[in-house]
């Protein structure tokens, strides 16, 4: 597969240079949509949320540090914000990624596996294709406004670590700002 020009967003692992098949969006896209599977081993697409803002939380596995603070963080900042869920994805299975949630007590996020959604991967860009990595996902944040246009799209520098997690809420400050009560 041929490889975009210097366009092309580009991730390493621990320093070294990691391959991605796809392309990544772009701030201002459409999201594509897709069916991943839930907790509960049901099929939820994309319009499952319509409506809603959305953080989509890339990781390559809740079974690890840096995926688990992701998540962690996000789960925070989810239970303080309006109008939007923050979905989790990752290669691991629901019953793994569901354990994880009841034992760290996160609340505030839904995870979504990829067992029978992996073209999500290659749509989204972040599919790894070499490295130990090969064939889970590359660590990014995007955020959708409530019609899933994108308005915050970050691949990660290095796999190894996390998000700019304040521009990603920084985006959803910008998209809805907050109404006093």
């Amino acid at each position: 597969m041929a490889k975009e020009k210097n366009e092309k967003p580009a991730t390493t692992l621990g320093g070294a240079p990691v391959t991605l098949f796809g392309t990544f969006p772009l701030v201002g896209q459409t999201a594509p949509d897709f069916t991943l599977v839930d907790k509960d081993l049901k099929d939820v697409s994309l319009q499952s949320f319509a409506g809603k803002r959305k953080v989509l939380n890339i990781v390559p596995s809740l079974d690890t540090a840096v995926c688990a603070t992701s998540t962690r963080k996000f789960n925070e900042a989810a239970g303080k914000l309006n109008n939007t869920v923050v979905l989790v994805i990752s290669a691991d299975l629901p019953f793994a990624m569901s354990r994880f949630c009841v034992a760290e007590g996160l609340q505030n996020v839904v995870t979504l596996s990829l067992m029978r959604g992996r073209d999500f991967m290659r749509n989204y860009g972040v599919k790894i294709a070499d490295t130990a990595l090969s064939g889970v996902t590359a660590r990014a944040v995007l955020v959708l406004d409530d019609k899933d246009h994108i308005i915050h799209a970050e691949l990660v520098d290095d796999i190894t670590h996390e998000p700019d997690y304040d521009a990603a809420l920084a985006a959803l400050d910008k998209s809805n700002p907050v109404v006093a009560p």
